[in-house]
C-alpha cells in the first residue's frame, strides 16, 4: 500500500524495549485495530508499524479519509490499552530517545542532560524527533543528528552553544 507523502504519522515511544514476543502481540493489536479503524463511517486508510522495538507509529492517509476526533481518540485508547495490558509507558514526553551504534537507547530528560554533560551525547549523535506530523518529514526528518532538531535549542546549555 502506498501512501502520500502528507499522511498525519502519530509516534509513540516507549520508556522501555518491547520484548521480541511484546513486539508480536503489540503489532497484531495494532494490525486488527488499524484494519477496523473508521472515521465517520469511512474506513481509513491507515497502517501502524513498529520501530526499534521502541517506538509505534501510526500513519493515516488523508487524501482517502481524514481521521476526526473520534477516530484519534479511538487510537489513543488501544495505545493506552498497549500501556497497560505490557505495563510501558508511552505518553512521557519527557523520555529522550536517542541512537549509538544503531542501538536505540532511552532515557529521562535529566539522564540526557547528564549524558550530554559528560560528553556521551553530542551534536552528532542521532536523536529522534517524535514530533514530526507527515509521513515525508517521518521519513526525512524523524531520525536526525541532535544540532538538526529541536534537542539543540532545550538542552543548548549543556551543549555549550
Amino acid at each position: 500500500m502506498i501512501f502520500s507523502p502528507q499522511s498525519k504519522v502519530w509516534i509513540y515511544q516507549s520508556n522501555r524495549r518491547f520484548t521480541d514476543q511484546e513486539a508480536t502481540e503489540i503489532q497484531d493489536i495494532l494490525n486488527n485495530f488499524v484494519d477496523q479503524w473508521t472515521a465517520h463511517g469511512h474506513q481509513l486508510k491507515a497502517k501502524a508499524e513498529l520501530y526499534h522495538n521502541y517506538f509505534i507509529v501510526l500513519v493515516v492517509d488523508q487524501e482517502v479519509a481524514n481521521a476526526t476526533g473520534c477516530s484519534i481518540d479511538a487510537s489513543v485508547r488501544i495505545i493506552k490499552e498497549i500501556e497497560s495490558k505490557f505495563g510501558l509507558d508511552l505518553f512521557d514526553r519527557f523520555n529522550m530517545a536517542y541512537k549509538i551504534d544503531d542501538n536505540v537507547h532511552v532515557v529521562t530528560k535529566e539522564d540526557f542532560e547528564t549524558l550530554i554533560s559528560i560528553k556521551k551525547i553530542g551534536l552528532d549523535t542521532i536523536v529522534f524527533n517524535n514530533l514530526v506530523q507527515t509521513l515525508d518529514d517521518f521519513e526525512q526528518k524523524w531520525e536526525v543528528p541532535l544540532q538538526n532538531s529541536w534537542h539543540k535549542n532545550i538542552f543548548a546549555e549543556q551543549l555549550g552553544s
